[in-house]
Order: structure tokens, then C-alpha cells, then sequence
């Protein structure tokens, strides 16, 4: 099978989308199956074109399973939504440019969204080639940039509403993460089209991830020493009111034996660092290499996940399952109801307290710390074993590509799960 996969970042680009369908291009590869990638130009970590990618428009690579095409994605500053859209907007003229024009007639297209207009892209090219598109969506948009404030404009909103739904309604089939996200689109069909909404959750690579020695490397080099560290690793965006965390580490500064760490970069670090300048601790620790990840999970003793209010049922954070193959305990900030409150529930591998509240987060910390977190690691780490593999994720796309090819060929059309 061909496959024409568009998306927004690709190996080696470090964004946590990214390394989700760069994995998942792999396991299709492995099994046989030829690719053609549109994406951008290396550009996450630092918000810029990286070093040694730069000076082209388009950069063109050619795989042992079939081609890498590289195009400019005009980055600018986050809080700047105007040069942002304009960026998004540049980004996807190329990106439909050379998914149409990619060289070899596709069996499918796969289209990953946010950005939400990578699915404009990815159904263009998919009418011209006359073959199915499946929407893979990480995130609900724009019910993310509303809930944060990102957006507010009507006119804007009503737009991009229109364009989710237009995109929705001409894919063959959507793919969400988590039942929320399922109901989510469901609902915004409203039983148009013949749409298939199936949920392919992302996977946890529980061979590469194990649980591991909490005094490591990572702790020596930024001093954490034996103190229970409280962590939070990502990015720092306006998605996550990490302002918890500075708030946490403020009423428990009394306490010699914890320490919080903020590892990652974004968007909002200036200002949390700024309202945590005369805490000694909390620490700050710009975003690691991938290759590192098993150690920076295993340093932390509690992990940290948080979502504003709202957010909970527009996006499930990846991060979850690579904590709990980790072996560690999640304390998550997050709507009741959702898909990492049932998570933690099921497994007993932590612990979760209602969106953006500091006191129910600081008392949950306060119990936490007093609990077994090597048990809570140990359910955590027997729940996900059995979770969906990257083979196992890559295997459901190609059967979902089979079924909608087979609709497509038999035209008997498709019902809505």
C-alpha cells in the first residue's frame, strides 16, 4: 500500500506529535508499505527553522521506504495569533502544493491535525488523486485555542467551526485518541456525511520506556539529590496552567524534602519563572533530547498532568502512558470524567483533582507524598503493558485504510460509530 502521510512535524523535529507519526511511519514501513511524507522543516524546540535545515524552502529526502518532503512552516511567536495564522496559512499553501504533487499516486492519505488546516491540505491532494483521507486528530481545534482565549474573535470562531466540520464531513473517516474525543466529533456531524469516527488511541512503546533508577545523571546534574521530586515535563503553553506549581512549591517550601521541577519550554515560561524567582524550590529545566526521556521520567517520583478547564475533553495528554511505562504515579489537573481521570482510576496509579484548582492540587500533593509511590508506580507500569503497542497502533490504521477502501470500491457507504 502507498501511503501519502501530512503532518505537522517529523523525525528528527522533537514535537510530541511528531514523534507519534514518525513512529507510526516506521511500523507501516516495517510491514511493507511505502510512504511519502509532507511535513515541515525541523523548527519545535526552539521555535525557528534549526540549525542546518536552513537556506530552502523545501528540503526533499529520499528513504529506504519511499520519500521525506520538508517545507517551510513560517514559525512565529505563539501569543502573536495573527502572524501565527498567517504562518499556518503559508504553511498549508506549501504543504497542498507537494501533497498533491508528491510523486507517486497514494492508496490513502493520512492527515494529522492541529493544524486544523493540514486537513484542507490532505483532503485536496485526496479528491485530486481520487483516494480515501483519514483526519487523525491529536486535539480538538479550535475548542482548544477557545477554551485557553487564544481566539476570541466571533467572526474567526465561526470560521474555523466551519472549517472543522467541512473537513470532517469530506474525510472518510476521523481518528481520535479517547471516547471524549469520539463524542466530541460525533456530535459536531450531527449524522452528516457518511464520516467514520474510530478511536486508534496512541501508543506507549513499553520496551524503549521501563521504569529505571531514580538516582540518575539527571538528578546529579541539577541537584535534586534524594528529595521527592515533583515534576512536570512538556511544554509550557497556555493549555497548561502550570502556575500550580509555583503555587504548590510556595505553600510547601517549608518542606526540605521536595523539590519541584519544570522541565520543558514554551510560550508562558518567562512569566512562570518570573513569578517563581525567589522560590529555591522549584528548578527550571529546558527541554531535553528524546533519547533522554527515560531518564527524565525516571527522576521525577510524581508527574504532573495539566489541563485548563474545559480541555480535558478536546485532548488527551500523551504523556500519561509514557509516565506510567515509567513505573511513576500522575497527579493530573483535569475535568472529571475524562479520559485521564479514568485512566488513573482503573490503574490506581495516581491521583487526579479538578482543573486549576491550587488548593485541591497542594493538599493532593501533600497525601501523595505520603503514600507508596513505588506501588503506584508498579500498577501504573501493569496497566499499560497491556496497552496498544506502536505496532498495534500502526496495524489499526492500516485496517482502517482497508475498510474505507473497501467502502469506497463497494460504495455501500459508512456508519458512524
Amino acid at each position: 500500500m502507498r501511503i501519502l502521510v501530512v503532518c505537522p512535524h517529523f523525525e528528527p523535529d522533537v514535537a510530541p506529535t511528531g514523534a507519534v507519526i514518525t513512529e507510526i511511519a516506521h511500523r507501516l514501513a516495517e510491514c511493507g508499505h511505502e510512504l511519502d511524507v509532507v511535513t515541515s522543516l525541523p523548527w519545535y524546540k526552539s521555535h525557528a527553522i534549526e540549525s542546518g535545515w536552513r537556506g530552502k524552502l523545501v528540503r526533499r529526502e529520499n528513504t529506504a521506504w519511499g520519500r521525506i518532503t520538508r517545507v517551510h512552516p513560517f514559525p512565529t511567536d505563539k501569543r502573536n495569533i495573527p502572524a501565527r495564522a498567517a504562518g499556518f496559512a503559508g504553511f498549508t499553501v506549501l504543504t497542498t502544493i507537494f501533497s498533491v504533487f508528491s510523486r507517486r499516486r497514494p492508496d490513502v492519505v493520512l492527515t494529522m491535525s492541529p493544524p486544523l488546516t493540514l486537513g484542507l491540505a490532505g483532503w485536496i491532494a485526496a479528491r485530486i488523486r481520487r483516494v480515501p483521507m483519514v483526519f487523525n486528530v491529536q486535539d480538538i481545534f479550535p475548542d482548544v485555542a477557545i477554551e485557553v482565549g487564544a481566539i476570541s474573535r466571533p467572526a474567526l470562531i465561526r470560521l474555523l467551526r466551519r472549517l472543522e466540520k467541512f473537513t470532517y464531513r469530506r474525510a472518510d473517516a476521523v481518528t481520535v485518541l479517547s471516547d471524549d474525543l469520539r463524542d466530541n466529533v460525533v456530535e459536531k456531524l450531527a449524522g452528516k456525511g457518511r464520516t467514520e469516527v474510530r478511536v486508534i488511541p496512541n501508543f506507549v512503546d513499553v520496551e524503549r520506556i521501563v521504569p529505571g533508577r531514580r538516582d540518575n545523571a539527571y538528578r546529579e546534574e541539577f541537584g535534586l539529590g534524594d528529595r521527592t521530586v515533583i515534576m512536570y515535563a512538556g511544554n509550557l503553553g497556555f493549555s497548561q496552567p502550570l502556575e500550580l506549581m509555583v503555587q504548590a512549591a510556595r505553600r510547601l517550601r517549608h518542606r526540605d524534602d521536595l523539590v519541584f521541577v519544570i522541565n520543558g519550554g514554551g510560550s508562558t515560561r518567562p512569566g512562570l519563572e518570573d513569578s517563581a524567582s525567589d522560590l529555591d524550590n522549584l528548578i527550571f529545566v529546558d527541554l531535553q533530547p528524546v533519547g533522554r526521556l527515560p531518564e527524565v521520567l525516571a527522576a521525577g517520583d510524581i508527574h504532573v498532568i495539566a489541563l485548563r478547564a474545559g480541555l480535558g475533553r478536546s485532548s488527551v495528554p500523551s504523556k500519561l502512558y509514557s509516565i506510567l511505562a515509567a513505573g511513576r504515579p500522575v497527579l493530573a489537573s483535569i475535568d472529571d470524567g475524562t479520559e485521564v481521570v479514568r485512566v488513573l482510576a482503573a490503574s490506581g496509579a495516581g491521583r487526579s483533582v479538578p482543573p486549576e484548582d491550587a488548593a485541591a492540587f497542594c493538599a493532593a500533593i501533600e497525601v501523595l507524598v505520603d503514600e507508596d509511590l513505588t506501588e503506584m508506580g508498579r500498577r501504573g507500569r501493569a496497566f499499560v503493558e497491556d496497552w496498544v503497542s506502536p505496532a498495534g497502533v500502526a496495524a489499526a490504521y492500516v485496517e482502517l485504510f482497508r475498510d474505507i477502501g473497501a467502502a469506497g470500491r463497494n460504495d455501500s457507504g459508512r456508519a458512524t460509530q
